[in-house]
């Protein structure tokens, strides 16, 4: 008899096969500028057909990165983008129907692959004016809860935790046996970070990708840090050889890099400073504390604005309904300053009431 999995029948996934090539992309957080072509061109410069034929060697690079965070191999294991790391986490600290929690709206992988391991995931909503009450998570993580999944910062709504509303959190997860996994996918964007404890402290994973500020999306790489026995339990979902070695040379060209990580911050404060400056001066209400994004509440119809950005500016956005107290509104990734010109000439065009 065939079989199919009856969990996938309902399960939910949306996959953006839409050509990007040619626009402005300003819709999936990503770095719109990427890295400059002479260092793109000396990372490749020595390629040679030996490098291409063999599999990834993970150690060198695995080394380079404990070195660069101040730990040591065992509390790191490398993935194909932090979204393969979260998906291990969540098959290895959570049982079939699992409770796991997590705050909505957020990146829609911590409830896809929830779901797709029939756990039961819990939703922590935002209140109206787009901010995240701690008290509120605390009051899910109840007894019978096996994971709670943090963002610092969170994509979309750009919150953070402090200290202290993490040590309220964390002191409650001991109580209840908790495993805590914090995604800092864009944590270069926000100067707190909580590894630390994940490499200090046991049943709790840390999550990194290079995808954002060091504009390495089309690479695939990413990493959880954890205490060692966590660590190695993550390490035997992997598949062999699940990073690519073109993945490995530019991260590490860029993390021995202090210059080319100043520059790669400093482009984005700049273009985050001429935004908020004139988004302030234009009278656009905007949220977004940390991360390379933000939401801006539109004079107009938010949907529409996406549609002709697309098609009359070659500019990619997005549209979010119902965010709390701005309604339908538009999420724009922060980039250089010459972006952000741009799009902000094209939306004083374009949202006109």
């Amino acid at each position: 008899m065939y079989y199919t999995n009856p969990i996938l029948n309902d399960l939910v996934r949306i996959f953006d096969q839409n050509a990007r090539s040619g626009y402005i992309r300003l819709d999936l957080n990503e770095n719109p500028g990427g890295l400059p072509q002479e260092f793109i061109d000396n990372v490749l410069s020595d390629i040679t057909p030996d490098f291409l034929s063999q599999y990834p060697e993970t150690l060198h690079f695995t080394e380079v990165l404990a070195q660069f965070l101040n730990t040591d191999i065992s509390h790191l294991c490398l993935v194909n983008g932090s979204a393969e790391g979260i998906r291990y986490i969540i098959q290895a600290f959570t049982s079939e129907n699992g409770r796991v929690v997590g705050v909505v709206p957020s990146y829609f992988m911590f409830q896809v692959y929830s779901e797709m391991y029939n756990r039961t995931f819990v939703k922590v909503p935002y209140n109206d004016d787009l901010t995240m009450d701690v008290d509120n998570i605390i009051k899910e993580m109840t007894n019978d809860t096996q994971l709670l999944i943090l963002l610092n910062p969170n994509n979309p709504m750009g919150n953070v935790y402090s200290e202290e509303e993490f040590e309220r959190i964390l002191k409650v997860a001991r109580e209840k046996e908790i495993t805590i996994l914090i995604d800092e996918a864009y944590h270069y964007f926000y100067k707190n970070t909580f590894i630390e404890y994940a490499l200090n402290q046991e049943h709790i994973f840390v999550t990194r990708t290079f995808s954002k500020l060091f504009s390495l999306a089309g690479c695939r790489l990413g990493y959880v840090a954890g205490w060692p026995e966590g660590v190695k339990l993550v390490q035997k979902l992997c598949t062999p050889h699940n990073v690519n070695a073109f993945a490995l040379k530019f991260a590490e060209a860029i993390i021995t890099n202090p210059e080319m990580l100043s520059s790669l911050i400093s482009l984005y404060n700049e273009g985050r400073n001429y935004l908020i400056d004139v988004l302030d001066k234009n009278g656009y209400p905007h949220k977004g504390d940390a991360g390379n994004f933000i939401f801006i509440k539109p004079k107009t119809d938010a949907k529409l604005i996406v549609k002709r950005m697309k098609e009359e500016k070659k500019i990619l956005i997005k549209s979010y309904p119902n965010v709390g107290e701005f309604g339908d509104c538009l999420r724009v990734t922060i980039g250089e300053k010459r972006f952000m010109e741009k799009f902000f000439v094209a939306l004083k065009e374009l949202d006109v009431e």
